[in-house]
This record gives C-alpha cells, structure tokens and sequence, in this order.
C-alpha cells in the first residue's frame, strides 16, 4: 500500500507536468494581450533573466508584492513559497527547512544547508540569520543544490534578499504606520536622496512592538512578544555607466520578553502555593520560572543584535565582461535566556549565549557577448570566528523528584493543588526516592541536606574556520532554442572546532548519586558473572560507590575539595580539565560540488528544463564533553553529507504574461545525512546513513481581468530516512503536502481605489523531531519520553487584507487580520525539555489585527 501511494504522488507530479506542458502548446496561439502581472527579472544564475528562463525551480516574489502580502519576515515569506517552510521559535532561533531540509542548528561548529544571502553575501549562521524583509527590490529562492551559485552552504537550496540600493538622481520619501491588537505598532520610513550628480544615499528603517499572546500567569510580561529595531543605510556611487559602488549598512536589535516553552504534561501553577493556575493546552497561559541565577542573575527574554557592512562593485572593463566584488563584515550577538523544562519549578534554567563575527571576500569575472558561449568564473574567501555558551541551573530536588515521577504531586494527589516548591525539600518526599536509590538509611538525611536548590554549570563549543572557494560556470547555447550548462565549485576548509565544561558553583550531589546509581549497576552485572576476578572487581567498585555515598552525605558535601575519591560531578555533562579548560581539534577537509543543467525553449515563454546536481555539507567534528570528570572531551569526525539531485521542470508564461505557471519533479539522494542527537541539554552532530525525498512543486499567477488577480502554490514532498537509527522515519519539519490560494479584487470607488486580498495557507502533518517521538529512540533521555504527542496535525491560517487608495493623493490604508478562523496549532515541540521526561510546547500565533496608513512624497 505504501509503494502504492508514493507511486500514485510522483504519478500526480508528472501529470502535472504534463498539464504544464499542454499549456505551453497553447501558448502561441494566446501570446497576446497587455501583461496583467510584473515578471520579476532574477539574478539567479549570477545574471539578469525572466525567471521563465532559469533551469531550476526557482519563486521569486517583488518587494511590492511581499508588502500587499503583509509579509515582513521568512515565517511569513514561507506560507507563499512552495519547497519553504521557516519556522520562528524566536529571532535567536529559526529554522529554515527546504524540500524537507532542516537548517537550524545554533551551535558554532555547524555548517548551514540551506543558505540565506543579503545582496550575494551570506548570513546564513543561525542565531543571525533571522533578518526584517524591509525596503526590498525582491527576494529569491532556489531550491536544490546551489552551491556552484550560492556557495558552500546551499546544499538543498538558498535564499537571497536583495535590498533597495541608493537611486542616483531620485528623491523619494515613504512611510507607513500600523497599529493593531496585541498591542501592535509599527513604523516604517524610507528616504532616497541624491547627492550631486554621481552619489545618492538611502536609508530605511522599522521599528515594531507587539505584546506576547501567551499570558503570564505569575504577572510580567505575557510570553512570545518583540520588539524589533532595524535600520539601513546605503550609499551609491556611479560616475559612469561602467562604474557603480554601493556601500550597504545594516543593523537590527530584537528583544523579547521571553517564549513559552510549555510543558503540556503539567498545569502551570503557583510555585508558592500550588495552587493550579490555568490549562494545559500550548495557547493557554503559562507559569514560568522567571529567573536565573545564572550569569549574575538572569530574566527570561532576548537580547540580539546583527550588524555588518557590504561593499559592492561592478565594473564593465569591456561590453561583454564584467567583474563583481563583494566585500562584507557581519558580527551577531545574541543572549537568550528560556525555561526550557515549560513549567513554573525552577526544575531546569538555561541561557544560550551566541556571537560570530565574519568576514568574506568574492571576485567574480562574467563574460556574455550574445554568442553561442557564456559564464563566469571566480574566487572567495570566508573567515568565521564564534561560540555558543549553554549554561543552566538545576534544582537537584526538583530533578530528583522528576526522576522518581512525581513532579506534578505524589501519586493520588489532585492536580487542583501541585506540590509547592517547598514540598521538594521535604523528607516525606525526597527520603523515600533516596531509598530506592540503595542508598542505606544512616546516609539519607545528610545526602538530602546536600542536595543544592541552584546548581550551575555550562558547556561551551567553539569554531574558527577559513574557508577557500573557486567556481565556474559555463553556458553553451548551440541554437537559440536550446542551452546547456555546467558549472563546478571547489571548497577547502581549515577548521578548528573546541570544547569547554565547566561546573560554576561546585559538584553536583545529584551528579554524584547518579554516578553511585551507575556504578551499582554495574557491580551488579559483575556479580551476575559469578567469576572470581569479576567478584574481584565488583568489591573494589563497592567500596567506592560506599565512599561516595559516605562523603555525598557529609556537611558541605557540595563545595568539599576535589579528591580522587569523591570527583567534582556535574549533572548534565561532566567538567573538561581544570574545570573549564577549552579542548581543541583541527580539521581539514575540502570538497566538490557540481551541477548540470538543460533547457529546451518551446517557445519564446515556455521552456522544459532538466538538471543534476550534486550538493555537499561539510564534514564536522562532533565534540562531546567528557564521560567523567576532568576526562578528555571525544571528538568524532563525521563525514561530509552529499546529496545527488535530479529534477525536470517547465515555465510558461502566456496570455501576455497574464498566466504564468512553472512546475518541478524531482528526487534526492543523501549519503551521510547528518543529524543531532540530545545528550543531556546539548545536541550532538551524527550520522544518520542514507535518506531519500522526492516530490513535486508548482505555482500559478493569473490576472483574467485588470480588476483580479489570482496565485497558488502547492508542494509534495516525501522525504525518509532509509537506514541508521531513524530508518523509515519522516524528516523533521517536513509536512508531506503544503498549499497556499489568494486573490486580490480591485475596484473603483469613492475616488480612489479598493482592493481586497484573502490569502490561505495549509499544510499536513509535521514532526518536530528525527526521532518522530518513538519512545524507543528516547531511552536515553535523562528521564525516558514515551508519550507521542510532539506532532502537529495538519491545519490551515486565513488571512485578510483590504486597501483603499486615493486617486489622486499619496496615501493609502489597509486593513489588515491574520489566522482570523482563530485556527490553535503549535509551531515546534520536543526542544530541550524533551531530555526531561518534560516535552515543550511553543504555541503558534493567534487571530491578529490592526490598520495601517502609507505615505508617499
């Protein structure tokens, strides 16, 4: 039945296809009429074309048409992009997934898949990589393996922001503000100004505000709000009409009061009292920890920055060659403190402290002279520095009492009243778990007395990388109906990956217990043998798990020396040397990538395309810290993933551009498919063998008639795991089937003119994990999950928007509400409390409203 179904999908995309391709036959007949939708020219291939030409698929949208969308970020760019999904936990954590493909990982030694570009330049790291989509010429998305055009992290796909330069010669000024409910406002200002005859500058900027929309049980500012602060300055010089040199600035602040990460699996209440406060369900409200003891004293929120300058020069040394330098420096940082365990016990506290700083160099020669021949070739230098820091806060009662399963209250008690936090230093309730520890009766006041209500301690990964590129790309053209192209990229990394843990406030007794729970175990086993030496064995084991339990037990057991009998434990992970020692390895590695392509013209608006590629991630090393204390880190090479990428496609454009309609198969290969794994509160990089996608993308644009346009998008895609640990498992964030409509009327009245545009969105179900949830993919967690509920069903967002604009003035309203069906859905689930035995929830965004007013001079 399954081989069957799949069947049947490529079946659907190839007779879509088809559809595509009848279309096209048509096409001539019909080639005529005004256009009823701007094309939008691309740069796609590193030159300027209809996107009708391009031999991949490829969605480009005009900054206009994302302003009539409402679109200001990729989470909401990614609704109407087919092969695109971006998930947006917060600005610090995004997710970028591209037919099937996740790209969000946050620590330093990880490489992107898919790649986010401003102007050519790529931000793709992570935790700055969430930028504001403001004052736009257009925004580009490639899918498949793009390394030969985008650069080394394009391995599934790249998306590139192309920003407003500074107009010579014009002088323009707009504005818009919005206000809506949530506590909503925005400003948005835009000036281009000429200087002379030769400079201009422009500057853009907007600033927004909007209050959380889960509630704050405890008092404080309700979850999942921002407040974002983005600002653009760009100069432009041109003496000539072969010289121009544009120097771009950019920088963005985001804060935010914090995201709630809710446990649904316990109701928030008063950590004081007990007393329940409110329900379960994601969007309901939730009871955090508000603080942390962490880096002196910490409030749940986010403080990020992105900054960077990008200087751009283009210059014609003849009619048919053409050099292009892009020179850039990007620093991000980014402080996040979250209640990672999603309930109002201090049962777990974390920071994650991220900051990179890069600095890149391309030269790149194009040559085009109209003939039989084309391309470009070219050279690039990337230098990155950055680190990740994850310190947490345990309070090892409250984790002792989860452990044994009674976080919520004892066994029988009603949940209208939960276990206050005094409760959890309770011999009533902590002795009797101690005692199923085998710890012996005399030891287990003094080893409850010692466990700490703050322990600290931090891990942090490191990454120094330099990285050489030379590319080339060649484009045949033997008739003008007919064109092939190849294109290579060769890439060498220097890298240095490194690792540190540190405990900050002493051992953990908890730790240590469990150290004394492990060694039991194992004197266990020994004694099952029944050998002498094994008998041997296990009594010398004995006597120093006895030592431990002894000294665990003592009066300031916590903070006592280090000795070789009783080492400093944490809880999570284990202290590198020194406690805190930064452990480094080098790595090299360098790599190839690829791409062949074909593109046939039917006619002159319909072409069929076919292309191979082959996309590659760099090899990484995995660094995990040590398995005891004061033990060296391990490091594990994994090995470069590498995708082989097949697709066939068609574009057609007809009816004077008034319909326009492209559609893509295609299939994926991957050897050494790399994926985390969660040991304790850190994700480690490995191997996960080989996967498989495939599927199929379309979109349509038509405008029957001046007064209406339509689009849709829809996207299949089946991608597994077909060995490894995760075999036959659907990839993260990967709904099989996405889908988006909309309309925009427009007629005349009172004036000027009206427009209304509803837009939806769909997708089918999505798992937020590799491991799906399967209960027995988290026997290792720090308490075993084995509940499936980490899965989001699928569900649909209706938006709305209605515009009136003057005819003769230079203003304009809207009216503008999102999700107004008020659908209820999460937007990730699992996250670091998954490690707990206390899955998170993050809720996604409710029914959203407001007005904006557009000015133009």
């Amino acid at each position: 039945m399954i081989h069957r179904i799949q069947r049947t999908n490529i079946l659907l995309g190839a007779s879509a296809l088809g559809v595509v391709w009848a279309l096209a036959g048509a096409a001539a007949a019909q080639d005529t009429g005004a256009t009823q939708l701007d094309e939008v020219i691309v740069t796609a291939q590193l030159r300027e074309q209809s996107a009708t030409e391009v031999p991949f698929a490829l969605t480009a949208y005009s900054g206009d048409f994302l302003e009539n969308l409402g679109v200001q970020d990729f989470e909401e760019l990614s609704a109407f992009t087919p092969g695109l999904l971006v998930q947006n936990q917060s600005p610090n954590n995004p997710g970028f997934v591209m037919r099937g493909i996740t790209s969000d990982s946050g620590e330093a030694t990880s490489e992107p898949r898919v790649s986010v570009y401003q102007d050519g330049v790529s931000i793709s790291k992570s935790r700055g990589s969430y930028v504001e989509l403001f004052d736009i010429a257009r925004v580009e998305i490639a899918k498949g393996p793009q390394s030969t055009l985008y650069g080394r992290g394009a391995l599934i796909g790249a998306i590139n922001v192309i920003q407003n330069k500074a107009d010579i010669g014009a002088f323009d000024v707009a504005g818009r503000l919005a206000f809506g409910n949530l506590g909503y406002s925005m400003g948005e200002v835009t000036l281009n100004a000429p200087i002379g005859d030769m400079v201009a500058i422009r500057f853009a900027t907007r600033i927004k505000n909007r209050e959380g929309y889960v509630e704050n049980l405890l008092g404080g500012p309700d979850y999942n709000g921002f407040r974002t602060n983005a600002y653009r300055l760009g100069l432009g010089f041109q003496p000539n009409d072969a010289f121009r040199y544009d120097l771009i600035l950019n920088y963005q602040d985001d804060e935010a009061p914090g995201t709630s990460f809710k446990a649904m699996a316990y109701s928030p209440a008063d950590p004081t009292t007990g007393v329940v406060l409110g329900g379960r369900d994601p969007w309901d409200g939730a009871a955090l920890t508000p603080s942390t003891a962490l880096d002196g004293g910490r409030f749940l929120g986010l403080d990020r920055t992105v900054h960077g300058v990008t200087g751009i020069g283009r210059f014609d040394l003849a009619d048919s060659l053409t050099l292009t330098s892009t020179t850039a420096y990007r620093e991000f940082d980014s402080l996040e403190v979250f209640d990672p365990d999603g309930i109002s016990l201090p049962l777990l506290n974390a920071i994650e402290d991220a900051q990179g700083k890069q600095f890149s160099q391309e030269l790149r020669l194009n040559w085009d002279n109209g003939g039989t021949l084309s391309g470009f070739i070219g050279a690039g230098y990337f230098k990155e520095d950055g680190f990740q820091r994850t310190p947490t806060e345990f309070n090892e009662r409250v984790a002792l009492a989860q452990l044994a399963g009674l976080l919520d209250g004892a066994p029988g008690v009603s949940l209208t009243t939960a276990l206050p936090l005094a409760a959890f230093s309770s011999p009533a309730l902590l002795d009797p778990i101690l005692a199923g520890f085998g710890i012996p009766a005399p030891f287990i006041a003094g080893i409850r007395n010692n466990l700490k209500s703050s322990h600290l301690e931090t891990g942090t990964n490191f990454s120094e990388l330099e990285s050489l590129d030379l590319f080339g790309d060649l484009t045949w053209r033997p008739t003008d109906r007919l064109e092939f192209s190849a294109g290579v990229r060769w890439t060498q990394d220097d890298k240095t990956t490194g690792i540190s843990t540190a405990a900050l406030n002493g051992r953990s007794n908890l730790g240590g217990l469990l150290a004394v729970q492990g060694l039991t175990a194992q004197i266990n086993a020994l004694i099952a043998q029944g050998t002498p030496a094994a008998l041997t064995q296990a009594a010398a084991l004995g006597g120093i798990a006895n030592g431990y339990v002894f000294q665990l037990a003592q009066p300031g057991a916590a903070n006592a020396p280090v000795t070789a009998s009783f080492p400093l434990f944490g809880l999570t992970f284990q202290p590198t040397a020194g406690n805190g020692s930064v452990v480094n390895q080098d790595l090299e590695n360098d790599g190839v990538t690829w791409r062949v392509t074909g593109r046939y013209a039917v006619t002159d608006n319909t072409n069929l395309y076919a292309n191979y590629a082959r996309g590659r991630r760099p090899a990484v090393l995995a660094a995990r810290p040590p398995s005891q204390p004061f033990a060296a880190p391990t490091f594990t090479f994994v090995d470069a993933e590498q995708v082989d990428s097949y697709e066939i496609g068609a574009k057609t454009a007809m009816m004077g551009g008034a319909l326009r309609l492209d559609g893509a198969v295609y299939l994926y290969d991957y050897q050494n498919f790399q994926t985390t794994v969660q040991v304790g509160t850190q994700f480690i990089t490995t191997n996960a063998g080989e996967a498989r996608s495939y599927g199929f993308e379309g979109q349509l644009f038509f405008s029957p008639s001046d007064s209406l346009d339509l689009f849709a998008t829809y996207s299949y895609n089946h991608s597994r795991f077909e060995a490894g640990i995760f075999d036959g498992n659907k990839f993260r964030l990967s709904p099989d089937n996405r889908a988006s409509f909309g309309a925009t009327w427009r007629t005349a009245l009172f004036g000027g003119t009206v427009e209304v545009q509803p837009t939806y969105s769909w997708q089918s179900e999505t798992f937020f994990d590799d491991n799906n949830d399967r209960a027995s993919l988290q026997t290792a967690n720090f308490v075993p999950d084995t509940v499936v509920d980490e899965v989001q069903k699928s569900y649909g967002l209706m938006n709305l928007r209605i515009r009136y604009e003057p005819s003769a003035a230079n203003w304009g309203v809207e009216l503008f509400g999102d999700n107004l069906l008020e659908e209820t859905y999460i937007k990730d689930a699992g996250n670091t409390g998954d490690s707990l035995g206390v899955p998170t929830f993050i809720a996604g965004e409710p029914r959203t409203y407001g007005a904006t007013l557009s000015l133009r001079y």
